[in-house]
Order: C-alpha cells, then structure tokens, then sequence
C-alpha cells in the first residue's frame, strides 16, 4: 500500500465527525504542500509496539538527534488523538515562537513548543491555522531545512 492510500485509510478509520476534519485539514495542507514529500507513520515502533497516535506529514527537514546525528522528518504534521486533533509544526529552535507569534489569534487551542491542539476545527481561527501551516512549510529560520 503506498503512502497515499495509508493516509486515505487511517482517516477513513477515524470516527465522524473528526474523519471529516481531518480529511478538511489534509486537503488545506496539501493545497500549500502539493509539491512536497509526504508522510505517513502508523505510530509504531520497530518493534511493532504502538508509542503514538498516526501521523500524516507534509514537507521535508533534517533533525538533530542525540542517537542517531540527524534523521530526515516532516515539516508539518497532523495527528487524530482522544481529545480532537494535532498540529504539528518540527524544526524550530525557539519553543515560544508558535505561542508568541499565533496564540492570542487561533482560537481555543493549547499549544506547546511544537503541537497546536485543539478539539475541533469549529474551536479555532482557521485562516489562522492555514497561516501556521505555511509558516511551518516555507519557514527559512529553521534548523537544516531539506527542500
């Protein structure tokens, strides 16, 4: 199965009405990310063992790690989990920018230095969000961007 149909059957997997959202937020990220790699991480481990939530990622960076040096991994990420969906924004060294720079504007979200969650898309500034992501796509101060 490749990548595309992963994703088309993870977000068929999700229960309504987050399946919709998700399928709404994927079409809005790959409008600005047609070009760009696409991901898919089923949230298993080597080992076959479930340590997160699935993922669908858009975009291509170079992250340092204490294990490996530096590992390839998405821009941009979503992700359904218990309590509504996920945003992920990787690569930015200043865990305060995402909070400074949308907080006050996007609406009924938490956000941490890197995930901007939220319960349902109806809870936040969309055209906020949308300018999240692309700042999270095209961003140039970032840490060993890969195009």
């Amino acid at each position: 199965m490749n990548i595309e149909e992963q994703i088309n059957e993870y977000i068929a997997s999700l229960p309504s009405p987050k399946r919709a959202e998700m399928e709404a937020l994927h079409q809005m990220i790959l409008a600005h990310a047609a070009a760009m790699k696409l991901w898919y991480l089923d949230g298993k481990n080597a080992e076959g063992k479930v340590v997160s939530n699935p993922n669908i990622g858009y975009g291509t960076l170079l992250m340092h790690t204490a294990k490996d040096g530096q590992r390839e991994f998405y821009r941009v990420g979503i992700s359904g989990n218990t309590t509504g969906i996920s945003v992920y924004i990787m690569g930015k060294e200043d865990k305060q920018y995402l909070a400074n720079t949308f907080g006050k504007d996007l609406g009924k979200a938490s956000i941490t230095g890197y995930c901007i969650k939220f319960k349902a898309l109806k809870d936040i500034n969309l055209a906020v969000l949308e300018e999240v992501v692309r700042f999270g796509l095209g961003g140039r101060d970032w840490v060993d961007l890969v195009n």
